[in-house]
């Protein structure tokens, strides 16, 4: 598979509190192809979108994925990434800066701002992982 749509979301319960990420990996035609649903244990809720985003790269890159496209309901991740918005805080310095070495080993990387509502399965795999604090994932056949 070259390319891969992406959508990931980070929570925590409280700020900070339990927090818990999400990621789905589709192929071109929107075939489920990876879930991801994972704790993280206690983070703020920027954190764990960042962590998320992180957690995608990483697994896009080990499947040989060139092409990823993005989709976070989290603003303030997706202006930082795009050069929109300076990365004030000093301890989410370290995941930005993570992300875009990540970012640098694909041929194509695009980041998507999305309302929640069109974020609703990250969103219930982040919930998942605090609920259960532990990890799942799910491989389809590619």
């Amino acid at each position: 598979m070259r390319k891969a749509i992406i959508h990931t979301d980070g929570g925590s319960r409280g700020n900070p509190g339990l927090a818990g990420i999400g990621v789905i990996i589709y192929d071109e035609s929107k075939n489920v192809v990876l879930e991801l649903s994972q704790y993280i244990g206690i983070q703020t809720n920027n954190v764990a979108e960042y962590k998320a985003l992180v957690r995608a790269l990483e697994l896009s890159y080990e499947m040989g994925i060139k092409d990823v496209e993005f989709y976070m309901d989290s603003e303030l991740v997706v202006k930082q990434i795009k050069g929109e918005y300076r990365v004030k805080n000093e301890r989410m310095k370290p995941f930005f800066e993570i992300a875009n070495s990540l970012i640098s080993q694909f041929d194509n990387f695009s980041i998507h701002h999305v309302r929640r509502e069109r974020n609703k399965r990250a969103d219930e795999l982040a919930n998942l992982a605090m609920d259960m604090k532990g990890i799942s994932i799910k491989r389809k056949n590619m």
